[in-house]
């Protein structure tokens, strides 16, 4: 688990393609590794990668083919940076929302311009995605926690204030920018919630036994 809140920049140090996935080594930075030891997840632009080696001024991962096919990550390319975030201990302060590292999707970026001295940036999500998606709800974008100002359709509105854009990769954003989308894990469950309980509802009703019935033979309680 992680909060969205971006600890530090690194950088893509080394792509290696390996039977059909990809090897990745990334160096850290300012990340602290001092309390990280191997298997320990550290999410890479919101993907949640598991440390396989740690050299000492980074990490080697391996990349599925199953992780390849809902990212970008396979586009990365030497020198280019990515955002980093160790996973939460439990006495982690929970500054953004519980994001798991499991990319939904991929955005573009479709407007960016200054609004004062923030940046206002319109991201279009896949239409898929976008029923998870509320005004003022929370959204991880390439593992930055961010509040969502406004949805229209799959559009989304956002609002970055100066510390965000400095420490994170958000600043670099241009209209066409490709991104990684999370959204927020309370919306998945609900859906699945609401859809097992018309499912189950669906069922009672087709073999004409439901809660009313039992409970007129007696079988409960009223």
């Amino acid at each position: 688990m992680f909060t969205g809140i971006i600890e530090a920049l690194g950088e893509v140090a080394a792509l290696e393609q390996t039977q059909g996935d990809l090897r990745l080594y990334i160096r850290t930075g300012t990340l602290d590794l001092s309390d990280v030891q191997l298997g320990d997840s550290i999410a890479t632009n919101g993907v949640c990668l598991t440390a396989v080696e740690l050299p000492g001024d980074g990490f080697w991962a391996d990349v599925s083919r199953e992780s390849l096919a809902h990212t970008r990550l396979e586009s990365l390319k030497v020198g280019e940076r990515v955002n980093l975030e160790k996973a939460l201990i439990p006495t982690s302060r929970l500054g953004g929302h519980i994001v798991t590292g499991h990319v939904d999707g991929i955005g573009e970026v479709v407007e960016r311009r200054e609004d004062a001295r923030s940046i206002h940036l319109v991201v279009e999500a896949p239409v898929s995605l976008s029923k998870y998606i509320a005004g003022k709800g929370s959204i991880t974008v390439d593992g930055v926690s961010l509040t969502v100002n406004s949805v229209q359709g799959a559009l989304l509105s956002l609002n970055i204030v100066p510390h965000t854009a400095k420490q994170t990769l958000l600043d670099q954003y241009v209209t066409g920018s490709k991104v990684h989308l999370e959204v927020d894990i309370i919306a998945r469950y609900m859906e699945r919630l609401l859809m097992t309980g018309q499912t189950e509802h669906t069922q009672e009703e087709q073999s004409g036994l439901t809660l009313a019935t039992l409970a007129e033979n007696g079988y409960m309680k009223r």
